[in-house]
């Protein structure tokens, strides 16, 4: 059996430790923990976290290879320190069934670098008309539990209220992108002063608010698990606040980018930063990180979504919208919250690991760092800072908005049940 031992790494950003991993299990955490047959990790001033879990990633794969695949994004999700994700159904066919799920979800076995949890169209073909298979994906072996069709929206009202009684059924969740189509027609960026300066349709606001106030109001009402993807702006915000003040039974993510960037960006036209949700107001960012920090946003979660270089490189109303982010979300996370001291290293396990664990009943993965716990780690150099170089990329795509931006963090170690998937930075 392997043995591997970290030593004097911050566990959670507290005292230094040393940590034992046996094989796939943690067997011990404590001082001056003996060495004999070990591997040695130094990791004198290094944060030791739980691996990170994604519960919002989009590997593409079948269909759009091209993009990435699962095994190019999951030696991302290693880079980045992430053991776990969750692939998004928008892929070609549409994971709507159980054949595709089991797919993905035996590609994800297969490459080793992160477990992959499909996540499930709500509809077939994502074309919100009628519900999916959901009871025959979540019985299938990839165990289905979160349904989205995110790129899309849930819009019909009916069809939305069907799939969060199906999923109570097995205490499932249906993840929605909230964006009320009618009012996103034609649009391009965040609908105010910039976008009527640059003269670009605009996206208003409300176009996420009024669905999430309808989704929580049914969640209410039929007694089930919502969860509010890519969360946007400062309206959004309030409105899943007081619909946890009622007990309403909802759960909501925000993506790094949306922590970091705001519209006025949009003003160089580079389409690098055209995404959806769009980037808001400087008002909304920080609403986001306020709410993030209070706990009214539960986690981050990267919305990773790659693109080929002709896809992005061309004019900005022709462009894909979306970024990558698995490879720089935790360091776009100290920048905003922990290096700004509204977080700290524990808040960050729980947003990034802990919780989008118990939210996407991901196994195994979001467990404490403790003696017999499952050996799913990242160890951080938090003092390094420098710039971001695509070109060093895993991930199959290189639209990130942060190139040669200096952000702080740098994953150095990924263990996945006691296997290290990166070491030193580099992809083993």
């Amino acid at each position: 059996m392997s043995k591997i031992l970290i030593r004097g790494a911050k566990v959670l950003g507290g005292e230094p430790q040393d940590v034992l991993i046996e094989g796939s299990t943690i067997a011990a955490v404590g001082h001056g923990l003996p060495d004999e047959g070990a591997e040695v990790v130094e990791a004198g001033g290094k944060v030791l976290l739980p691996g990170l879990v994604d519960l919002h990633t989009h590997l593409r794969e079948p269909g759009r290879e091209d993009s990435e695949t699962v095994l190019t994004g999951t030696r991302a999700a290693a880079a980045g320190g992430y053991t776990a994700v969750f692939a998004m159904a928008n892929t070609f066919p549409v994971a709507d069934t159980a054949g595709v799920v089991e797919q993905v979800w035996r590609l994800g076995r297969e490459h080793g670098y992160c477990d992959v949890q499909p996540i499930g169209a709500v509809t077939v073909g994502l074309e919100g008309r009628k519900l999916a298979e959901l009871g025959a994906m979540h019985e299938s072996a990839a165990g289905v539990t979160l349904f989205s069709d995110d790129g899309k929206c849930v819009d019909d009202a009916v069809i939305m209220r069907r799939a969060l009684e199906y999923v109570k059924a097995f205490d499932g969740v249906v993840a929605q992108h909230a964006q009320e189509p009618r009012l996103t027609e034609g649009a391009q960026m965040n609908e105010g002063v910039v976008s009527a300066e640059l003269g670009l349709g605009g996206w208003p606001a409300v176009a996420e608010e009024s669905i999430i106030a309808r989704d929580v109001l049914l969640a209410e009402h039929v007694g089930s698990r919502v969860h509010i993807c890519h969360l946007s702006t400062a309206g959004s915000v309030e409105i899943v606040r007081w619909a946890k003040s009622r007990g309403i039974r909802v759960t909501a993510e925000v993506t790094p980018h949306h922590l970091l960037l705001t519209d006025e960006l949009v003003r160089t036209y580079n389409p690098v930063y055209k995404v959806n949700p769009p980037l808001r107001t400087e008002r909304d960012v920080l609403a986001l990180r306020e709410a993030l920090a209070d706990g009214t946003i539960d986690i981050v979660a990267t919305d990773h979504a790659p693109h080929p270089h002709e896809d992005k490189d061309c004019e900005w109303a022709a462009a894909a919208m979306g970024m990558v982010g698995l490879e720089t979300a935790l360091s776009v996370v100290q920048e905003t919250m922990v290096d700004t001291g509204l977080l700290d290293w524990a808040d960050v396990a729980d947003r990034m690991s802990f919780a989008p664990a118990r939210i996407g009943q991901a196994t195994g993965h979001g467990r404490p760092v403790s003696a017999g716990e499952p050996a799913n780690l990242t160890l951080v150099d938090t003092a390094y800072r420098g710039p971001v170089d695509p070109a060093g990329f895993a991930s199959r795509s290189r639209n990130t908005p942060y190139e040669g931006r200096e952000l702080p963090g740098r994953v150095t170690h990924t263990w996945l049940r006691g296997k290290a998937t990166l070491v030193d930075g580099k992809l083993t």
